[in-house]
């Protein structure tokens, strides 16, 4: 097939970067002529806090050789010329994450199937990273419909997404579910050995960005009942660090928690993990999250909540430590449990290696059925 995939790549930051450029990268591995579109300018400053380009334009991904960048929030023309541009494919992927981008998408879906017959325009398959906003807004749910029910299937990556999918689209498109594969920086990861970690660091790490639904305040009130432990917490700060560093002092936290409030390049994140006995993902809701494979990939156990599909990512016991979202009580016991003599060297020798190539042949075959407009087997991990 003639796919186009439309979302962001370098230099653009976050997990949905690295996904939708080595999804680029499988789809061509697996035979079809793949072409990414994305964005010279994605997303309004206001409206993403964080860093929005790499620093230093040093790529974190494999470069996709046949990307190009004509689509700018702040201009329909560009999204209507785009999805004029697209007419000849035999299939188009959205990358969908914001309701933000939801205008632009559909006015190129307007423009792809305008000039075209019918029967002869691509079929459009939304990747949906999340179904609505983590933090929602007026006006999601219109627009979120009216995106997801004019495609013809929608790829999400939990079963909890599909069944919030399908409320959505009703019957006007097919929902497919596909674990999400790893989508790891293009830097060098040395995982370490669990023989090197004799004896804990007594310090954890909460690594990304830090929004509202990531629950790190839920994790600074349980680590107050931890007077061992230190924490460091790496990643912008969306709500300001002024505010945060003030959370920190009023719960006496201010000689163990390091801030390094900035983004994270590649090249320092195993860095990060060197010195610390888990990551940490206190998240109070959440969809799917690359930051357990990444810890995997490091050799580094992972205490995290039931949100979203950490459950399934984390192995209660033997990779790991889960607890109850947005419950400092059941974090705090959590955090005790993984501090038990022993056990923090137990769990490190539990991580599994991450499997990169069958994840993404999985994945791949997911995707590529729907871009065919196959009917998945009933039972199947992709049926409706």
């Amino acid at each position: 097939m003639h796919i186009a995939v439309v979302g962001p790549t370098h230099p653009h930051t976050g997990g949905i970067v690295h996904h939708t450029t080595e999804m680029s990268h499988q789809l061509a591995a697996a035979g079809h002529t793949v072409d990414l579109v994305s964005w010279s300018a994605q997303y309004p400053a206001f409206l993403h806090p964080g860093t929005l380009r790499v620093p230093g334009g040093e790529p974190e991904v494999r470069l996709f050789p046949a990307a190009t960048y004509p689509l700018v929030w702040w201009n329909p023309i560009t999204w209507w010329r785009t999805g004029v541009s697209l007419r000849h494919y035999d299939a188009v992927v959205l990358v969908h994450a914001s309701t933000v981008q939801v205008p632009a998408y559909l006015t190129l879906l307007h423009a792809l199937r305008s000039g075209s017959r019918r029967l002869l325009a691509p079929r459009v398959v939304v990747v949906a990273h999340n179904v609505f906003p983590h933090e929602r807004h007026r006006g999601d749910t219109l627009f979120v419909k009216a995106l997801l029910s004019r495609v013809a299937a929608v790829l999400v990556h939990s079963p909890e997404l599909a069944t919030l999918a399908k409320t959505v689209v009703q019957q006007h498109a097919d929902v497919v579910v596909a674990d999400i594969p790893p989508h790891l920086p293009a830097v060098p990861i040395a995982r370490r050995p669990a023989s090197e970690t004799e004896v804990p660091f007594n310090r954890l790490l909460f690594f990304g960005t830090v929004r509202p639904y990531k629950g790190l305040d839920v994790l600074l009130q349980a680590l107050v009942n931890l007077p061992g432990v230190k924490l460091i917490v790496a990643g912008d700060i969306w709500s300001g660090v002024s505010g945060l560093r003030d959370q920190i002092a009023a719960l006496g936290l201010l000689d163990r928690v390091m801030l390094r409030p900035s983004y994270v390049a590649g090249s320092e994140i195993a860095g990060l993990f060197r010195d610390v006995d888990a990551l940490v993902l206190p998240y109070r809701a959440g969809t799917a999250s690359q930051n357990v494979l990444l810890a995997h990939a490091m050799g580094a156990p992972v205490i995290a909540t039931r949100a979203g599909t950490l459950a399934s990512q984390v192995n209660d016991g033997v990779d790991g430590v889960l607890a109850e979202p947005d419950d400092v009580d059941d974090l705090t016991a959590a955090l005790l449990r993984f501090y038990t003599p022993g056990t923090p060297q137990r769990l490190r020798a539990g991580v599994p290696v991450v499997d990169t190539e069958s994840s993404w042949n999985s994945y791949v075959e997911v995707l590529t059925t729907a871009l065919a407009g196959v009917v998945p087997v009933a039972g199947s991990r992709a049926s409706r």
